[in-house]
């Protein structure tokens, strides 16, 4: 039975991961700090290690993190928050595993049509891609070493219900839930034509679980995709046929910096089947559905 300390949950994939711990038998105690007893993000390292030895947890999992903002605030949130950790997880909770959610903006451009991989290469496009590549190369040194018991889960495009207004589905919730309200015959969205692995958040904390309760784990990154791949536009369409939106969908503008340079993304999901048992359960459509079953985006 493990005890676990769950930093993020309440964030979209941190409520799903906390909700996953708190029904899984191997988790006797789920401690889960808001930012009011410790902020990951500001917080110094004295007030982490305070937390570590009050709480002695056998796991950690970090789903705090940034999607946009300056370069500043990208490295703070995704590559100095996994330093921290891993500096107060050594000093004073040594042999407790670290679990941190990385991105499949490490990899960058992947070729149309291949399934990218854990040792792919991995060359980001920008800051955000270079903020979670720093923190799963701290990691991966951090374990290599014997310093910390850490792993990397490399999310590639999270969907399901709460998603915010910052995902493209989100988004596309939103302008479709106006277009009702106004009786509106168009919505507008940016570039829909890329190519997106997504995954459904369930699917992903139920990994997230795997990762912790596993006693030994043989790797040190793992993929967190569906393993397929599906044109953002289908997915768009798939949310607009159940809100019941017949209008026209326009393409407007450019999409977000973090991956507008991407047009295809697929992760390659043998490692976490093999070594972990994990497959998601959850196909697209019904992600879809419970999306839009859900209500407004948070």
């Amino acid at each position: 039975m493990s005890r676990v300390l769950l930093f993020g949950s309440s964030g979209f994939i941190g409520a799903h991961v906390r909700a996953a711990l708190e029904a899984d038998p191997g988790v006797r105690e789920l401690i889960s700090p808001g930012r009011a007893r410790y902020d990951l993000v500001e917080g110094d390292r004295d007030g982490l290690t305070g937390l570590l030895r009050e709480t002695a947890p056998d796991s950690v999992i970090c789903c705090v993190g940034r999607l946009g903002g300056t370069n500043e605030e990208l490295i703070r949130a995704n590559t100095l928050v996994a330093a921290k950790l891993l500096d107060a997880v050594e000093a004073a909770a040594p042999g407790t595993r670290l679990v941190r959610l990385g991105s499949a903006g490490e990899y960058g451009v992947v070729a149309h049509g291949h399934a990218v991989t854990e040792n792919d290469p991995t060359e980001p496009i920008g800051a955000y891609g270079i903020s979670h590549l720093a923190g799963t190369r701290l990691f991966e040194l951090a374990a290599r070493t014997g310093r910390v018991d850490a792993v990397s889960v490399r999310v590639f495009n999270p969907i399901g219900p709460g998603q915010s207004a910052e995902n493209v589905l989100g988004r596309a919730q939103l302008r479709l839930r106006e277009a009702a309200q106004l009786g509106a015959s168009e919505i507008v969205l940016g570039p829909l034509g890329a190519y997106r692995d997504f995954v459904d958040v369930r699917d992903l904390a139920a990994l997230l679980c795997s990762v912790v309760l596993t006693p030994s784990l043989p790797s040190r990154i793992y993929n967190a995709g569906s393993g397929a791949a599906a044109p953002v536009r289908t997915a768009v369409q798939l949310l607009a046929e159940q809100a019941g939106f017949t209008g026209e969908i326009r393409e407007h503008g450019s999409g977000p910096q973090r991956s507008a340079a991407v047009d295809w993304i697929q992760a390659d999901i043998s490692r976490a089947r093999t070594e972990l048992g994990w497959t998601p359960a959850v196909d697209l459509a019904t992600t879809i559905k419970d999306i839009w079953a859900a209500g407004a985006p948070g």
